[in-house]
């Protein structure tokens, strides 16, 4: 056998180890990346990735949050506009949740089924004020919580992988535009000085 002939044969089995070696580890990260069961098996997945799953959570937290404050809001609000907005927030909110419930369950996602720590304090702060302190801080909130409903669900709407979050999405978008026009504008005139009111 030549050198060269050695050397080339060198070459090559180094070449295939380093190629073993690298599908070994794209194949423990990719596994380590897969959701996993109580018993650490990967759960079979109907396709959506963890950008997706992600923001299927963090949207069902946020439409948690908006039915409770919602009904809050209905109960405890002294304008008639801000208690219109709250029962709004309760009716379409639930039929959004209800959709996203149906998706995860075919994508083999669980949701959360509490309100996260920061809603939990949202609602303790809001129960505690009454009249227009209530009004003004509720819709505050609203503004607030709608821009970034409304940031998430455009860029998801855009650059989800899975194209039935995608759809849910781009679905629910104009939705939430409408939510947040309505929250500026029942804000507004309370955020308003008194002598412009």
């Amino acid at each position: 056998m030549s050198p060269r002939f050695r050397i080339f044969l060198a070459t090559v089995f180094v070449a295939l180890l380093a190629i073993c070696g690298v599908n070994a580890q794209l194949s423990t990260k990719t596994s380590s990346a897969l959701p996993t069961d109580d018993t650490g098996a990967a759960k079979p997945s109907a396709g959506a990735a963890m950008a997706d799953t992600k923001f299927m959570k963090e949207a069902a937290e946020g439409g948690m949050a908006e039915v409770a404050l919602g009904q809050l809001a209905a109960e405890k609000a002294s304008s008639s506009e801000v208690k219109k907005f709250g029962q709004r927030m309760v009716d379409d909110h639930s039929k959004a949740n209800d959709e996203l419930k149906q998706l995860a369950s075919q994508k083999n996602v669980d949701l959360p089924k509490d309100l996260s720590a920061k809603d939990k304090a949202t609602k303790a702060m809001l129960e505690k004020l009454s009249g227009e302190q209530f009004d003004q801080a509720y819709m505050k909130d609203m503004v607030k919580d709608h821009k970034k409903d409304v940031s998430d669900f455009r860029r998801e709407s855009k650059s989800a992988q899975d194209p039935d979050v995608k759809k849910f999405a781009a679905e629910t978008l104009p939705t939430l535009e409408d939510h947040l026009k309505q929250a500026e504008s029942v804000a507004t005139p309370m955020t308003a000085p008194a002598s412009a009111r």
